[in-house]
This record gives C-alpha cells, structure tokens and sequence, in this order.
C-alpha cells in the first residue's frame, strides 16, 4: 500500500491557573479519546499562526504562542495515513472561558475540558507522554515514537 506524505498538524499545550486545555479528539462522541488543542497546517502561514486559528476555531480563546516542546506521530497503516504533531507551550491572551455555545468551524471539538494533572492521569488522552510534559520540567523538547492511530 502506497504511503501518502505525512500530515502536519500543530496543539497546543495551554495550561491556565494549574489546568490543561483539552478537547475531544472524534467528533459526535465517536471516542472518549481527548487530546490538546490543534490541527492541520495550511500552506503559507507559520506553524504559530496556524496554530492561533486552530485553538481559535476550536474553543474561541486567544493565544500567544511559545515554543515547541513534543513532537508526537501516528498512523494507520490500512488508510495510508501518517500524522506528525508539533505541540507548543502556549499561554492566554485574554480570558479563559470558553463559550458553552461556541461552534468549531469544522464540527469536531464539541467538548472542552480544563484538567488539573490528577484529572487528566485519569482520563483516556494522547499523547501518553503530554502529561509529564505539560506538568513536568520546562525547556526541553519530547519525542514521541510513531505508534498507530486510536480511536
């Protein structure tokens, strides 16, 4: 089976009065999976604005962002797809609530959670390794090995 380039996509990892930002990664409650902020990068903006729209349509927050700290991968090797994540440290610009009513553009993100690290050990994400990163030591960058898609 032919492979097609790997996708690009950028999360944020936004940590806000000791919580985490995280939304539903499948849209429709396909999934109990959540997962940081993101998407895909559009052709001929940098990976920071891409990154801005995205959280923006997800949740409506605005962001600044800082530097990158987890590159993630995944796959499934029946559809030809490969994901590369790039996850930045992110802080607020502005407030922190998010509209109960607000609309991802792209109809997936319909959950927002702020988790504390206890709350997220306990609730089925991915990366594995986010929560030693979002909570753990700042200013170095994590690697995550490719590993197949869940759902």
């Amino acid at each position: 089976m032919r492979i097609n380039s790997p996708r690009l996509a950028v999360r944020a990892v936004l940590i806000h009065e000791g919580r985490l930002l995280m939304v539903n990664a499948y849209p429709d409650g396909q999934s109990s999976l959540i997962c940081a902020p993101g998407g895909g990068v559009e052709l001929g903006a940098s990976l920071p604005d891409n990154l801005r729209r995205e959280v923006h349509e997800e949740t409506g927050l605005e962001i600044a962002v800082g530097a990158p700290c987890l590159v993630n991968e995944f796959h499934d090797p029946e559809r030809g797809f490969h994901q590369v994540d790039v996850y930045f440290r992110c802080h607020l610009e502005g407030s922190a609530e998010v509209d109960p009513n607000w609309q991802d553009t792209e109809n997936i993100v319909t959950e927002r959670h702020w988790l504390t690290e206890t709350e997220l050990a306990h609730t089925w994400h991915k990366p594995d390794s986010l929560r030693a990163v979002a909570f753990g030591p700042q200013g170095s960058v994590s690697y995550d090995p490719l590993e197949l898609i869940l759902r």
